[in-house]
């Protein structure tokens, strides 16, 4: 079986954002820039920071492209005074940026009877379709694309009385995951779904406090750690303290385990467990799983390398840098033809020649998509004379589409959807290539019994199929569960 290789695919599943803000400290903009600035790895399409001073009210500024080009002018930041500001970075959904506007970039804001308020949302909402149609035909003008918009409405019909109220209201009649960071003119409010499927974190900065999706966007401000917020907490933070509600049922929690593979930074914490020691672990497993007889480990840099210690200190066979990143490639920045286009990859990535001729090679990497950047990476190789190639990879075969927060290609695009092991193996034409297994990658996550599949401790949707919570929107599009509703 063949798949069509997609171009402008990098093989990589996208998490679509990250979130930020901090409420009691001088030039909270300037810090949330920062934060945002640790947090891009989450989103690179755009950027957006809205700020609160009592004496100029509300303001906000939105930009396409990366945080260091459009928000650390001295000149821009100015116009985003106060002590309370929040901010976002996205990816934009399935498709490239012909399909976003700045009007979807986030933070939202939208003006209520009791005040301002603005919203930015990491995850999505899986009936957000549903709902969409039901506020237009009541009579909600959406001005975006984005499912944040939802919430919004959602608010504005609610007769609570403050806006962490109707909040609640909103929120407890849409379904998916989210990581929220909102703001009023006076609080910054913190809210997980019941699963915790996406992460928030809770940090204090002398007498104000900060609320981001990852620590290391705590530590580049030099924020403490607190705590994690809960699944199915709202905090909301003044200067004068932090309250915390649930006001969802309780539910067992199902963290993205694609958080502790690929998306978060290495160098955060999560559950209490570094994210770099986690993915060293996964390729411990990994060697103890798919052994073979090689000369070298190598990881595909940079989400390959902890995995790949892993693989080479449980296997004895030497660790090797045999594929150097190009660190100061961004987007391609020429696509006259195919030809060029073809280069994609070797724009990114060089093999070290010098090391890998007549060499046995494994290659780890943390996850394989569509496959497409995989085979050009061992043309590489070949090209540089390795004797064998056998890959390895850090995660189990992802056969289902996310509905979480993740931008996923269909099913039909996914690899180890529409291949066997075999299959695949011959496709990307390597001499070998092993996944590590489901219960693999729990016992590196530290669940020594590896997966309970009554009751999963974390969502591995994208591998199993199993969805913990229904994905309403994906249904009605003809999207067929693998186990039933």
């Amino acid at each position: 079986m063949s798949l069509p290789v997609h171009q402008s695919d990098d093989d990589k599943l996208r998490e679509e954002c990250g979130v930020f803000g901090i409420i009691g400290v001088q030039e909270a903009a300037n810090f949330v820039a920062l934060g945002l600035h640790a947090l891009q790895h989450r989103g690179q399409e755009a950027a957006g920071i809205v700020a609160y001073d009592p004496k100029q009210g509300f303001a906000s500024e939105r930009r396409f492209g990366y945080v260091r080009d459009n928000f650390t002018s001295a000149s821009l930041m100015e116009t985003l005074p106060g002590e309370l500001a929040i901010g976002h970075v996205r990816y934009s959904t399935a498709g490239s940026k012909g399909g976003t506007q700045i009007r979807d970039v986030q933070p939202l804001f939208a003006e209520f009877a009791m005040g301002g308020a603005a919203i930015a949302h990491n995850g999505n909402l899986t009936n957000a379709n549903a709902l969409r149609e039901e506020l237009i035909g009541r009579g909600s003008i959406f001005q975006s694309s984005s499912d944040t918009e939802c919430i919004i409405h959602l608010m504005a019909r609610s007769m609570q009385r403050s806006i962490p109220e109707r909040m609640k209201d909103a929120l407890r009649l849409v379904e998916g995951a989210f990581s929220i960071v909102a703001m009023t003119r006076s609080k910054l409010i913190g809210v997980r779904d019941p699963l915790g499927v996406r992460p928030l974190m809770l940090g204090r900065l002398s007498d104000g406090w900060v609320l981001a999706s990852e620590t290391c966007a705590l530590d580049i401000i030099g924020a403490e750690f607190v705590r994690e917020i809960e699944p199915g907490e709202m905090v909301i933070c003044t200067p004068q303290g932090v309250e915390s509600a649930f006001p969802f049922p309780r539910r067992q929690p199902r963290f993205c385990v694609f958080e502790k593979i690929y998306f978060s930074r290495p160098d955060s914490v999560i559950g209490g467990q570094s994210v770099y020691e986690t993915r060293r672990r996964i390729g411990v497993e990994l060697a103890r799983e798919a052994p073979v007889e090689a000369d070298l480990v190598c990881p595909v840099p940079d989400s390959g390398t902890p995995a790949a210690i892993g693989y080479s200190q449980e296997s004895g066979i030497p660790y090797a840098m045999g594929i150097i990143r190009n660190q100061y490639v961004g987007r391609t920045f020429i696509e006259p033809s195919e030809q060029i286009r073809n280069m994609g990859v070797r724009l990114k990535l060089n093999v070290n020649r010098a090391l890998i001729a007549g060499k046995r090679v494994i290659l780890v990497d943390d996850s394989v998509v569509r496959g497409t950047t995989s085979r050009k990476i061992r043309e590489m190789l070949e090209d540089a004379g390795a004797a064998e190639v056998h890959f390895r990879i850090a995660s189990p075969p992802t056969m289902w589409p996310c509905f979480y927060g993740v931008d996923t290609p269909d099913r039909s695009k996914l690899l180890a959807a529409n291949m066997s092991d075999e299959e695949m193996r011959d496709y990307v034409g390597v001499d070998s290539l092993k996944f590590v297994s489901l219960d693999g990658l729990y016992r590196a996550c530290e669940q020594e019994g590896g997966r309970n599949p009554a009751q999963p401790q974390f969502c591995d949707a994208c591998f199993s199929g199993d969805y913990p919570v229904r994905p309403s929107d994906g249904i009605q599009r003809g999207f067929k569960l693998k186990v039933p509703a």
